[in-house]
């Protein structure tokens, strides 16, 4: 009711929650500016480091762009790496994340990272696994840091928010009146925002705005669990008895992709955020079962004959890659200069 609320306001719920929102954002606020005074330390990492991360909660895209860009990265010969906190998974300490590690350990999203053949370490400490990242990957040019926005302890060249363009920011509310981790002015501080789908006519309500650009989740063929290298189109379903299956923050967002491609499910079941899979989980009686990229990690220990991942590529607008490398200065994978700060909590970046 409460998740409704955010995108469908009730008055008399904004009423009953507003002394709860009102001490997350003195709590926030005296986080923030404790950093800001020094009283808590920030602390720089070696190679530069880029934030991809939301100031509201939820699904919003993160994964497929960061997917995206680290593939634009490697196309450009740069080396970058990935650090995370790993939700979902158990590791509090430093942990490297490999193609085959245990998602109940590292998560599901780092997994994906490492499967896309770049260099992961996950950690409740992200600058304890930034270092172990650089230790063992010393020709690593910079770290992309998986979500970490209000990691304030992180210092960070460069701070990228993905914003669900459907959805936006709600009733522009904090937590937990609203979506929002941080008040809607912080996108102003940030360098880029990526607006995943829908529009970005909430921008107008910003006094200063920051690069944009617009993401589209382009889908793949189908994959078959029991062996990646059978693929399927939408068609390929048809006269069978399918059911759509999806752990992720935003759901609806899949079962509208799968409409989007003429696959209409007999069922659409919907579990909590990096919910853990059992067998119990899947419906005996479906033909066939189709999940995302993200939850087909989970799924390694179930009956996979019947089910099918639909992989999706984020497609950015203008090209992003060349607009960080510029920012950056990073021609070529080649380092030319480096600077970390903590943009909206010590000033912007001298990058």
């Amino acid at each position: 009711m409460i998740e409704r609320h955010w995108y469908r306001p009730r008055l008399w719920l904004t009423a009953l929650l507003a002394p709860l929102e009102g001490l997350f954002a003195l709590l926030a606020a005296a986080r923030r500016l404790a950093f800001r005074l020094g009283l808590k330390r920030v602390e720089k990492l070696s190679v530069p480091v880029v934030v991809i991360g939301n100031v509201n909660v939820g699904g919003v895209g993160k994964t497929p762009l960061t997917l995206s860009l680290l593939a634009s990265l490697a196309e450009r010969g740069v080396k970058a790496g990935v650090i995370s906190r790993g939700y979902g998974g158990s590791a509090n300490v430093p942990t490297p994340v490999g193609r085959d590690s245990d998602p109940e350990l590292v998560g599901d999203e780092p997994l994906l990272f490492a499967q896309a053949g770049v260099p992961v370490w996950v950690g409740r400490n992200r600058v304890a696994a930034g270092r172990a990242l650089i230790a063992t990957h010393p020709d690593v040019e910079l770290i992309l840091s998986d979500d970490g926005l209000q990691h304030y302890r992180l210092a960070r060249d460069v701070e990228i928010v993905v914003l669900d363009g459907a959805r936006g920011l709600g009733n522009g509310r904090l937590l937990p009146n609203g979506p929002l981790r941080e008040p809607a002015s912080r996108l102003a501080s940030v360098d880029a925002l990526v607006v995943n789908g829908g529009s970005a006519g909430f921008m107008k309500t910003l006094p200063e705005s920051p690069a944009t650009f617009a993401m589209r989740l382009a889908p793949q063929r189908f994959v078959s669990l029991a062996d990646p290298a059978v693929t399927r189109g939408a068609e390929d379903f048809a006269g069978e008895r399918v059911v759509a299956l999806a752990g992720i923050g935003h759901p609806e967002r899949f079962f509208a992709t799968l409409k989007g491609l003429g696959l209409a499910p007999e069922r659409e079941l919907s579990f909590p955020d990096h919910h853990d899979f059992v067998a119990s989980d899947l419906p005996a009686d479906a033909d066939a079962i189709v999940v995302t990229s993200k939850d087909a990690v989970k799924l390694r220990r179930v009956d996979r004959v019947k089910l099918w991942a639909l992989p999706v590529s984020g497609v950015v607008e203008p090209d992003l890659a060349d607009w960080l490398l510029a920012k950056l200065k990073l021609p070529y994978g080649r380092k030319i200069s480096r600077h970390s700060g903590v943009p909206g909590v010590q000033g912007s970046a001298g990058v």
